[in-house]
């Protein structure tokens, strides 16, 4: 039979700030660095999924205020974790660049993050890592669903 879907919104409800507060607590320790803001993050990883990304098109996707990611685009851009490349044909618009150490700084932490969901799921039933396993394209197209709205 399959699920009702309110115990399964209860379920993700339940569990996903769990997941993430444990991984955050792990890497608080075992990262050398200290944790930047979530919207520095989220625009961090935008711009290494889609570099060359402009200011306006990382705002919609990050359903923020262009101003506001503006200022998070200064701020990293002085901490030397993002450039900004001027449009070839309008000089008003700017391509968002991560550089090596934003690049190198999301390896480690992407390191350390699947380290630890290895050592977890290695304590799992192999039914249980099956069914976690499965689940994930639902989760993805979940969260896509979510992003967009």
């Amino acid at each position: 039979m399959a699920p009702n879907p309110e115990d399964v919104a209860a379920g993700l409800t339940a569990v996903l700030p769990v997941l993430m507060r444990t991984v955050e607590r792990r890497l608080a320790l075992d990262y050398a660095r200290p944790k930047p803001p979530d919207a520095q993050l989220a625009l961090l990883r935008l711009v290494g999924e889609r570099e060359g990304i402009t200011v306006r098109e990382a705002a919609d996707a990050l359903l923020m205020k262009a101003n506001n990611v503006s200022a998070l685009v200064s701020h990293l851009v002085g901490e030397g974790l993002l450039t900004r490349v001027p449009d070839e044909n309008d000089r008003r618009v700017v391509h968002l660049h991560p550089t090596a150490d934003a690049r190198e700084q999301f390896a480690s932490v992407d390191g350390l993050t699947a380290d630890y969901l290895l050592a977890a799921l290695d304590g799992l039933d192999p039914a249980q890592v099956a069914a976690i396993g499965e689940a994930l394209p639902g989760l993805i197209a979940l969260a896509r669903r979510m992003h967009a709205g």
